[in-house]
């Protein structure tokens, strides 16, 4: 297995260098990137609109227009690819059958985003009726005449209008539409250029009706109310002044057409650039401190080793991010967080291989037969666990959304790269050290956590930790039924503000009291960890999607002159709704793919207890939340998602340990056999905890909020999936009285 013919050799190092390359563009400076090719130099990772600010938006279409999705989108991508406002890089697809995503980097104006992407831009022409005066008729003085419908225009407080039912001009007649600067007074002119048809009605009625009003409407409300003293032949109607951004937004709308159905907003999230910045800072922060701290523990715990496992560390997580410039999907700052994990998931390979070495070599093996044996020992239980944890990622991948969306990317990509590199590239690394130095040592580790050759008798307190873990999982219930969960907005609904004063400190209380004012329901004002800012939770408003988005516009309104609008969260009912029943559905789904593939690989007793051990970690993790009412929120799905994979991770290292066992000492009695297994896996188990833990704590330590919880609840989680799998899984096989003479898996 050491040896690598020149050809696979060439290979391999094909590959890794050209990851290195397409991933460079994403760390060299950018005075360096100006003198290279521009194909190359833009090869980089997009970076989403939590790390560079932005708006996103999610619209819902009626229950009986679905099928206009797509022509809905066609319409939204022209209005963005034309718009006045210069969008780029901005990203419009669909995320269910009736749900649309937008998300537009570098555009801290949502409002102008909503107007274009979501008014439907019916634009029409209207013969006013004035044979009866259109107060009388609101006021029931007179009866609407026949063939008239009663319009309101846009001012503030409306003007009412009476105009004929039918509309001698639609957007079918447009040929064009522009603004341009009027000259006379301050504002815009609206020209909109009719084709031959709208040409001739237009000169048609001018002609015929002299001196009588044209009224315009757009998406029902009076537009404008003009008088034609002269016939109009060029087909040109001129509407304005009116304000540029109107005039442009017009222009936009008219160009594209119209929407072919209404849209609601059922999300929105904004980030100012300056937070944006600081998440990007953090999340850079985090990755190199995971890198660095990581790098050298192995180095500490593997000598020579560990450096080679370094080496294909850094060559892995190159790949890993030119695959994702490749694929373009945005970089978020769930992303990082799943960078940070994959630093974890890759030296957790390296280690069960060099532990595997080490326990050939106290066994008088020579040192390449050590790592023959230790590569071949360990390939089975490392693919077994890394399945495990990419089944668990690509779950997340398929049903989750947003943010969340590109953790899970991250991951399941990192799962991949991190099997090429641990197989090929750091066997090669070490094949070639073997062939080049003949060493008739491993390298020895410079620090010593756990002796080799323990016997600990774990299987003793078996009954022991079942019972507490039993009374665990009660307290978890009885937390549920009493204390009940703290559901963030994604869960509940509502919003999250974070203001930044423009000069000073912000002002917790005065803040409270205004908000207050504005009529909002339940708002908890609070710090952050800088102290200009302050951040609001807002309850979910009881009148629809509608009121949701109302809660924006005060806002904005109330402290738009002394504060910054840094980030907004908006999430209607709608939204919420979905998420619990994705997210319960993504955890569901992830341990009955698990169940499945482990009853593939082993006996029924592994899978039903690994699904156990797993399910036990998730109820400890629930209680910990209902303990502290730490908030739940997709952060929190996310975490939980990948401690499935992790303890999976952990337990089907020990239950392959025992799969092996099993078949070598048939005879034994099972609890010893279980003890053997769990002590010669117990060095890597408390190494790759360690170098998972101290990887996380710099995303505890630099990330935000969001990061910090997220990390927080891994931190724990991986302390939880380190003890189920020893006092845990381990009685459950006793329990569920595997015997050694069953016929074993597909995977033996």
């Amino acid at each position: 297995m050491l040896y690598f013919p020149r050809w696979k050799r060439l290979l391999i190092w094909f590959v890794v260098l050209v990851g290195v390359i397409i991933a460079l563009p994403n760390i060299l400076p950018q005075a360096l990137l100006a003198h290279l090719p521009q194909f190359y130099s833009t090869l980089h990772l997009p970076m989403g609109v939590d790390l560079q600010g932005g708006s996103r938006l999610v619209v819902q279409l009626p229950k009986n227009e679905i099928a206009e999705r797509d022509a809905t989108i066609d319409v939204m991508k022209r209005r963005l690819d034309i718009g006045a406002a210069g969008f780029k890089d901005y990203s419009i697809a669909k995320q269910s059958r009736d749900k649309i995503r937008i998300e537009v980097p570098g555009l801290f104006d949502v409002q102008l985003l909503k107007d274009i992407v979501s008014v439907t831009a019916r634009f029409s022409l209207y013969e006013e009726d004035t044979s009866v005066p259109v107060n009388d008729v609101i006021m029931g003085k007179v009866a609407r005449p026949e063939g008239t419908i009663v319009t309101y225009s846009m001012d503030d407080p409306p003007v009412s209008y009476l105009l004929k039912d039918r509309p001698f001009l639609t957007n079918d007649n447009i040929a064009s539409a522009y603004a341009e600067k009027n000259t006379d007074t301050d504002g815009s002119l609206l020209t909109v250029a009719l084709d031959s048809e709208g040409q001739q009605k237009l000169s048609e009625f001018t002609r015929k009706i002299p001196d009588k009003r044209l009224i315009i409407v757009f998406d029902n409300e009076v537009l404008a109310a003009m008088r034609f003293p002269v016939p109009i032949d060029d087909g040109y109607i001129r509407v304005g002044p009116l304000p540029d951004d109107v005039a442009h937004n017009l222009e936009t709308v008219l160009t594209t057409g119209p929407l072919p159905t209404d849209l609601t907003f059922i999300e929105e999230r904004t980030v100012g650039g300056d937070l944006g910045t600081a998440y990007a800072k953090a999340g850079l922060h985090a990755a190199f401190g995971a890198l660095i701290i990581v790098a050298v523990f192995m180095v500490l715990s593997y000598g020579l080793l560990g450096l080679t496992a370094d080496v294909a560390l850094a060559a892995n997580l190159m790949m890993l991010v030119a695959v994702l410039s490749l694929v373009g999907t945005p970089l978020t700052l769930a992303g990082f967080a799943g960078l940070v994990l994959i630093i974890g998931v890759s030296v957790d390979a390296n280690i069960l291989i060099y532990e595997r070495v080490r326990e050939a070599r106290r066994n008088n093996y020579s040192v390449t037969q050590a790592v023959e044996a230790g590569f071949s020992g360990a390939m089975s239980t490392i693919v077994d666990a890394n399945v495990t944890t990419f089944i668990a990622a690509l779950v997340l991948f398929m049903l989750g959304t947003g943010p969340i969306h590109g953790f899970a990317l991250t991951v399941t990509i990192g799962i991949l790269t991190s099997l090429f590199t641990t197989f090929t590239f750091t066997r090669m690394m070490i094949s070639w050290w073997i062939r080049t130095f003949h060493p008739r040592e491993i390298p020895q580790r410079i620090i010593r956590i756990i002796p080799p050759n323990t016997s600990i008798r774990f299987m003793k307190l078996g009954k022991i930790t079942l019972a507490l873990s039993t009374v665990l999982i009660i307290l978890t219930g009885g937390l549920y039924v009493t204390a009940g969960v703290n559901y963030g907005i994604d869960f509940a609904g509502g919003s999250l503000a974070v203001l930044e004063a423009k000069n000073g400190k912000a002002d917790i209380y005065d803040i409270a009291s205004r908000v207050n004012d504005l009529n909002i329901g339940g708002v908890n004002v609070s710090p952050t960890k800088r102290p200009s800012e302050a951040e609001l939770t807002i309850a979910s408003q009881e009148n629809g999607e509608d009121a949701e988005q109302t809660v924006a516009v005060k806002l904005r309104g109330e402290f738009g002159s002394d504060y910054t609008l840094q980030r907004l969260d908006i999430v209607g009912p709608t939204v919420s709704a979905e998420l619990s029943r994705v997210s319960a559905l993504a955890i569901f789904v992830s341990l009955l793919a698990i169940f499945v593939y482990v009853l593939w690989r082993f006996r029924w007793q592994f899978a039903i207890g690994a699904v156990l051990t797993t399910v036990h970690d998730i109820i400890i993790l629930v209680g910990i939340f209902l303990l502290f009412q730490w908030q739940f929120n997709l952060w929190s799905i996310a975490a939980l998602l990948a401690i499935i994979g992790y303890s999976l991770n952990d337990t089907i290292v020990v239950y392959d340990r025992v799969r092996s066992l099993l078949k070598k000492r048939g005879n034994i009695d099972m609890r010893s056999l279980v003890d053997i297994a769990i002590n010669r896996t117990l060095s890597r188990t408390i190494l790759t905890s360690l170098a998972t833990l101290l990887a996380h704590v710099p995303l505890y330590y630099f990330g935000g909020a969001d990061m910090k919880d997220f990390a927080s609840v891994l931190l724990i989680g991986i302390i939880i999936g380190t003890y189920s799998s020893i006092f845990i899984a381990g009685p459950l096989l006793v329990l569920l009285r595997v015997k050694p003479n069953q016929t074993d898996g597909k995977g033996s």
